[in-house]
């Protein structure tokens, strides 16, 4: 049987790659980034890559896509009130200067001509360390749990950012959606070594700006989702400038994922309703663990594998998401016409 209509010209990137793989990615990425606050790209740029995509296309690809996709869901959690807007301004600072030191990087790496795999082990280091960081938070709130260690906001574990709040280095601003206040440098030195990572792996910078917002900056964790979404849109957008001056974006395979991501995007958001806290914290987790694993297995060759675990948790952990969504959003719809026959 011809299955030659499923593969799709990439005119920039000179290849055919599977578009059904795409739309996947791009829904289940739109799904996830809703969901746990970022594009995705920690995911997308390590799939691209494994569909066939070069690491340079694979990277100015993914930014191209997260920045349309994080639209959507920002726009979204506005409405939800998730977004702590001068939050995300001021670390746009940081962010967008980061990013450029990390595009140049990368650039140099491929005039090279080694950049795959030092790409490849440098995500595979940072997503252990964010994978302890939030089993060990976890496990350390459970633990005060059990001993009736509880504050105002409930068990809490890593608590790293009481002592950084603490910093009284001016000026020191207020974020009122967030509910703490800080010195602006806490915010902009965290952006900027999110930005470098965001310009060097190919990410919206969300998959350590999350973390950093909860663990390091103080934010609750459904503020911390919605405004990092907020800036990951501004940084994909600016990512995607540079790297299009760069010859590195490949569009068809960006619109392709685009039509998914903007449907699992609504999904996603609307999922941090009925989940919050460590429900998200934990599942971030497992994700972060089963792509990790994925790198390695495509650093060693084995391509076919990588494909088969990233493909699956990404689809899973969606279906997980969509369950969520559905059994919320009926919950609620139950208990407001019980409310209204009451009335």
């Amino acid at each position: 049987m011809d299955a030659s209509w499923l593969y799709l010209w990439m005119p920039i990137a000179g290849m055919k790659i599977f578009w059904p793989g795409l739309v996947l990615i791009g829904f289940s990425v739109g799904c996830i980034g809703g969901f746990f606050g970022m594009g995705g790209a920690w995911m997308v740029t390590p799939g691209l890559n494994i569909l066939g995509f070069p690491m340079a296309f694979a990277i100015g690809t993914d930014i191209a896509h997260i920045a349309g996709k994080s639209m959507v869901s920002t726009m979204r959690h506005s409405k939800f009130g998730n977004v702590d807007y001068k939050l995300g301004l001021i670390m746009i600072v940081g962010t967008m200067a980061g990013i450029e030191v990390g595009a140049q990087i990368i650039m140099t790496l491929e005039r090279a001509g080694n950049i795959g795999t030092i790409v490849r082990w440098v995500y595979v280091v940072l997503l252990a360390l964010i994978t302890w960081l939030v089993f060990a938070d976890y496990a350390k709130a459970v633990s005060k749990k059990k001993k009736g260690d509880v504050g105002e906001h409930g068990a809490e574990g890593i608590t790293w950012y009481k002592t950084l709040q603490k910093l009284n280095i001016p000026p020191m601003v207020h974020f009122t959606a967030a509910g703490f206040t800080c010195s602006a440098w806490l915010p902009i030195g965290v952006s900027f070594v999110t930005g470098v990572l965001a310009g060097f792996l190919g990410i919206g910078g969300g998959l350590v700006r999350m973390p950093a917002l909860v663990y390091l900056i103080g934010c609750p964790t459904h503020i911390a989702v919605g405004t990092d979404l907020f800036e990951v849109m501004i940084s994909g957008l600016y990512g995607a400038f540079t790297y299009s001056m760069k010859g590195r974006i490949e569009m068809v395979a960006v619109f392709v994922m685009l039509t998914g991501a903007a449907i699992g995007a609504q999904i996603g958001t609307v999922a941090t309703k009925y989940a919050r806290g460590y429900g998200i914290r934990v599942a971030f987790g497992i994700a972060v663990l089963c792509c990790m694993i994925s790198i390695i297995l495509k650093e060693f060759k084995m391509d076919a594998a990588a494909a088969v675990l990233i493909l699956g948790t990404i689809g899973i952990i969606s279906l997980w998401i969509c369950k969520i969504t559905f059994v919320g959003a009926a919950e609620e719809l139950r208990v407001k016409k019980a409310r209204e026959a009451g009335a």
